[in-house]
């Protein structure tokens, strides 16, 4: 049996453990939340290290990615800096196939035309697959990285103007506490109090893509027939979503005994598939896992109450 374990920045109130079978392989799932304490995030990945067949870094990414630039996150980084048996990867690997994939099956299997489509993206740095997706198909899209990570009230709308600020932003945000800037611990659980001024660019918007915790941390009170699009998200969530009038939520990552875990979680198991512990994936490599295992999102549409 191979075992994966998400350690996470997050809430441990949203921990979930399940046990499950990958193209014939029994898998024990895990996700373990700190509550922002990065002593005990660090503390963990050095105590569990070998014991488990694949780590996933939740709460926090390795890296920022922008063109053909690539960021690190300090804090990240020093969780890890005593692993040295375990391969431990945060979900850029699929944020970078499996992202891409999902976009086109809403357009290929739920007749999305994302051409000319108001799209609000609250970070493309952390998703840099999607936003190339979106733009692919000519999405008029709002990058929010500014709005959204800084709080400064500038949209950027294209990925040269994106690469260009991160070339400026990136490498000081990074070496920057990663609460600054994302929300962690039991400020996953609330929403700010001054999100009134974030409403306008949820309401110019079709659909919202991107984190969950940040797509969460501003969440107007309406959200009448807007489609979601995004990683992990609970019960609860999908209720609270539901009563707010969305139309339809996608987590790029399926269902898994009732939850969809986060993309650095199942990338880990896509690792631990492999068996490769010496290098990273490539991005041939995890889409030949995903096509091989029939990977889909989870699709809820409130409107037909269908999920698949």
């Amino acid at each position: 049996m191979k075992r994966v374990i998400s350690i996470s920045l997050g809430s441990s109130k949203r921990d979930h453990l399940v046990e499950t079978e990958v193209l014939g392989e029994r898998f024990i799932i895990e996700r373990r939340g700190t509550d922002g304490d990065k002593k005990e995030a660090c503390r963990l990945f050095t105590e569990l290290d070998g014991k488990y067949d694949a780590f996933g870094i939740g709460g926090i990414d390795l890296y920022l990615y922008s063109g053909n630039r690539r960021y690190s996150f300090r804090d990240a980084k020093k969780l890890i800096k005593n692993v040295k048996i375990t391969p431990a990867v945060d979900g850029s690997g699929l944020k970078n196939t499996l992202e891409r994939m999902t976009i086109n099956y809403l357009e290929k299997d739920y007749g999305i035309d994302f051409k000319n489509k108001k799209v609000l993206m609250v970070a493309a740095v952390d998703r840099f697959g999607m936003a190339e997706t979106f733009s692919s198909l000519n999405a008029d899209t709002v990058f929010g990285d500014l709005i959204f990570g800084l709080g400064i009230p500038i949209k950027i709308k294209s990925l040269k103007q994106l690469d260009i600020i991160a070339r400026f932003v990136a490498p000081i945000i990074t070496k920057t506490p990663i609460e600054w800037i994302y929300p962690t611990g039991e400020k996953q659980e609330k929403r700010d109090d001054n999100r009134e001024k974030y409403s306008k660019y949820y309401d110019a918007a079709e659909v919202i893509a991107g984190d969950f915790h940040l797509i969460n941390k501003y969440l107007p009170e309406r959200l009448d027939n807007k489609i979601i699009i995004t990683n992990t998200i609970t019960g609860d969530n999908i209720e609270d979503l539901e009563k707010k009038g969305v139309k339809m939520v996608v987590t790029t990552t399926p269902e898994l005994n009732g939850r969809s875990f986060g993309t650095n979680v199942m990338e880990a198991v896509l690792v631990a598939l492999s068996g490769v512990k010496d290098r990273q994936l490539s991005s041939e490599e995890y889409v030949e896992l995903l096509n091989r295992i029939g990977f889909k999102p989870r699709v809820i549409d409130f409107k037909s109450l269908a999920v698949s």
